[in-house]
């Protein structure tokens, strides 16, 4: 038989049992994320301990909407299994995401907290972003918390916790295997992109076929019911993490034409593919649920089914509003369902809010140990076997990032009340959950001190968790830096032309000045570095030349003229964006904010400022058009340019910029401030 999984030796799995050539070769080697000889299940006996702790299984499918199990009311797509587990078990009707995409929720997952908490608030991108995103080893895990209580671990199908794609799997910077997971199988070794459904999968290059047009849902289901039968003798903690729904969408093909064949195929929210991708699942959960059962192991076995994040359909998520990678209710509020025979009353249904930060805290207090305060989750124990409440008031998310049409904002769950509050100017609605699900209406002028009192709560959590820095204000960054008028010459400046052309380039009468009848890029170099990874860069532009295509300004960091972090406005789109450029070549093509704030922002008014705010390996852009101080977008370049390196940052000195193919543009000031040290 095909070698079919992978398991290998943790951080921690050279203690006990490995010895001599084993160690040197597992040293040298690592575990692989594709195949290891396959251990041939012990048939299922007799002889299983009796008072185990539970075991828990989480099966996460990935992107599916809320309406989309037939347990929540869908007539299209049919989830036999998953509905006879509602049935049998409890459904939750306020489930919730941790956030409205999949990183950040799968980081709560394993860690129990915040995805601030974790640093990973966005979907990760490739391994050629400008970033180099993980999962810190530093925080603990399932590992970390389970395993000194005796439980096996493992993680079957999507991590999705780090951007780096080369090298050896078990050295990859946050890869599971460096938090102590005892066996990871088919997780990915590439970036997962638009999904891959049918063996060869191009993310998974080492994995082989366990039987010929082997479906990557199948192969996930066939490792659970490996694994279960490998661990039934001890407690365990297997998260069985789908690729499934997400698209491209790609089901079986006598799935897919069962559906396409049904009344109403094709007419949304009805989609074929996807219906027939979901039945997948469904024989999967089905299969899960029957290996319990054949091995005795379903009393001891806490089973949740639940989604990674809202459906990006959103007439998969009615009457809820929105969809993934929002805050509204379509893009966090998820279908989940937990089984456990004997503790969860059949038919439970259970209303009170709930989170994947609790999935970990759960699995905790039913392993005997206490949560105390490690985590931001509860355990949802009590909720199962209806023995009490959780005792928690409110829950938080924070989103801080542009995807397609959404801009950064928050929300915080308070009972009945959920309160959704943008980050750009601090604009907040106020929806009553329970009379108005779909947040069609906004009562802030209703109940004004409600909304009031949960906008303080808010603002406390996003302070709290750090996730933006101050804005540029001396309060938070009190020590001067650079206090540059233009009212003497350049002496003190290095002026760097990006392209041949040169241009006017004068002082006068406490303005820069560039002039130019053909396309000139120039920045200017101080002499002056950031005093520290806390700091802030303040430009005050003058007059735009109101006239040809590159009529833009920049303010940042910059080495030479072929490595620079600046970030710009273009003023004859109103648009804000920024260039990384090292050794020659900008490599931010596609990064955020893309094109969400044209035509929002412009800094013609007197006493227009734009400002960036360096905080380690991520800067943020301010702007004030005249009324104060405006969040616009925050760029993460740790993976190319690590500001909070001092040696990198000493290489690096305050810029501005002038972009410029006709005309005349001027520039008033450029101020730089720190935080104190």
């Amino acid at each position: 038989m095909p070698s079919h999984s992978t398991t290998g030796l943790s951080r921690r799995g050279f203690i006990g049992g490995a010895t001599g050539t084993a160690v040197a070769t597992a040293l040298a080697t690592g575990p692989s994320a594709g195949a290891h000889a396959h251990t041939r299940p012990t048939p299922p006996g007799h002889g299983r301990p009796r008072n185990r702790p539970a075991n828990v299984i989480f099966v996460s499918i990935d992107d599916l909407g809320h309406d989309e199990l037939g347990a929540y009311g869908n007539t299209f797509n049919e989830t036999p299994n998953i509905d006879r587990l509602a049935r049998e078990g409890a459904l939750f009707t306020n489930a919730y995401a941790a956030a409205p995409l999949c990183s950040p929720t799968r980081a709560a997952l394993v860690t129990g907290r915040y995805p601030a908490r974790s640093g990973i608030t966005d979907f990760l991108r490739g391994e050629n972003a400008a970033s180099a995103k993980y999962l810190s080893p530093d925080v603990p895990t399932v590992p970390d918390v389970l395993g000194p209580l005796g439980y096996a671990t493992g993680l079957i199908g999507k991590w999705h916790l780090t951007e780096t794609y080369s090298g050896p799997y078990a050295q990859r910077p946050g890869n599971p295997y460096a938090h102590g997971f005892g066996e990871v199988i088919a997780s990915e070794q590439k970036y997962i992109a638009d999904g891959d459904y049918f063996h060869p999968y191009f993310f998974l290059p080492d994995l082989e076929a366990r039987e010929p047009g082997e479906h990557l849902t199948d192969r996930l289901a066939a490792e659970a019911v490996d694994y279960i039968t490998r661990h039934r003798h001890e407690p365990f903690f297997l998260h069985v993490s789908n690729y499934a729904v997400h698209t491209a969408l790609d089901g079986k093909p006598d799935l897919v034409a069962k559906y396409q064949a049904k009344p109403g195929a094709g007419t949304a929210p009805n989609r074929p593919v996807l219906a027939a991708m979901l039945e997948s699942v469904d024989d999967q959960v089905g299969r899960i649920a029957g290996t319990l059962a054949e091995l005795g192991l379903a009393q001891d076995t806490l089973l949740l089914i639940a989604s990674d994040n809202g459906g990006p359909y959103r007439d998969a998520n009615q009457p809820l509003r929105g969809g993934k990678g929002e805050l509204y209710e379509g893009g966090i509020r998820v279908p989940m369902i937990a089984h456990w025979p004997g503790q969860v009353h059949p038919g439970r249904q259970v209303d009170a809010p709930v989170s994947t930060i609790d999935v970990l805290p759960t699995a905790l207090d039913l392993a005997g140990g206490r949560p105390g305060r490690r985590f931001d989750g509860v355990s949802i124990a009590p909720l199962l076997t209806g023995a009490g409440s959780l005792g928690r008031d409110e829950l938080y998310w924070v989103y801080p990032h542009f995807i397609g049409a959404t801009h950064p904002h928050a929300a915080v769950r308070s009972g009945r009340y959920k309160l959704v509050q943008y980050l750009r100017d601090g604009r907040s609605e106020l929806y009553d959950l329970v009379r108005d699900p779909g947040e069609s209406t906004d009562i802030t002028d209703r109940q004004p001190g409600r909304a009031r009192i949960l906008r303080g709560r808010l603002e406390a959590h996003i302070a709290e968790v750090g996730i933006l820095p101050p804005a540029p204000d001396s309060g938070a960054y009190p020590v001067g830096e650079l206090d540059e008028r233009f009212d003497g010459d350049l002496t003190d400046w290095s002026v760097l032309p990006v392209t041949g052309h040169v241009g006017d380039v004068h002082v006068v009468d406490g303005e820069l000045s560039v002039k130019s009848d053909r396309l000139t890029h120039l920045v200017f170099r101080s002499g002056i570095t950031p005093g520290s990874d806390t700091a802030v860069a303040v430009l005050s532009p003058g007059r735009f030349a109101e006239s040809g295509t590159q009529d833009t300004v920049f303010v940042g960091v910059a080495k030479d003229a072929g490595n620079y972090l600046l970030f710009r406005y273009h003023n004859g789109l109103n648009r804000v964006g920024w260039d990384l450029r090292v050794n020659g070549g900008l490599i931010t093509a596609g990064a955020e904010p893309l094109n969400n704030l044209d035509g929002t922002v412009d800094l013609t008014a007197p006493g227009a400022r734009f400002a960036f705010v360096l905080h380690g390996t991520k800067s943020t852009a301010y702007a004030d058009q005249g009324d104060g101080w405006e969040y616009l977008f925050t760029a993460d370049t740790g993976g190319a340019l690590d500001l909070g390196d001092p040696a990198v940052r000493a290489q690096y000195r305050w810029a501005t910029s002038v972009r410029i193919d006709s005309g005349a543009l001027t520039l008033d000031g450029l101020t730089a401030h720190s935080a104190r040290g």
